[in-house]
């Protein structure tokens, strides 16, 4: 019984989530291009060189003309949290 409360609690720890969230769109035609840009936070709130900007996404994916917009969130126990900005467009 041991064992198994212990794997639970590992596994719980273990775990993490991440959720796509739409943040704008533009009348422009979707194109074939994504670009990424990313920023991680530790601890909620220590934050080194990060850059998660809509600007740094479409220069990482060659976009001049924006289509859309999301963001990611992945958090692993809220101790080490990823923004992740997608742009697509052409």
């Amino acid at each position: 019984m041991k064992m198994v409360m212990t794997l639970g609690l590992v596994s719980l720890f273990l775990t993490g989530c991440a959720i796509t969230l739409p943040v704008a769109a533009t009348s422009n035609a979707v194109g074939n291009k994504v670009g990424t840009s990313t920023a991680t936070v530790y601890m909620g709130g220590l934050m080194f060189d990060a850059d998660a900007s809509i600007r740094t996404a479409a220069a990482n994916g060659g976009i001049t003309k924006i289509s859309t917009v999301d963001v990611k969130v992945s958090t692993l126990l809220n101790i080490i949290t990823t923004y992740e900005c997608i742009v697509t467009g052409s």
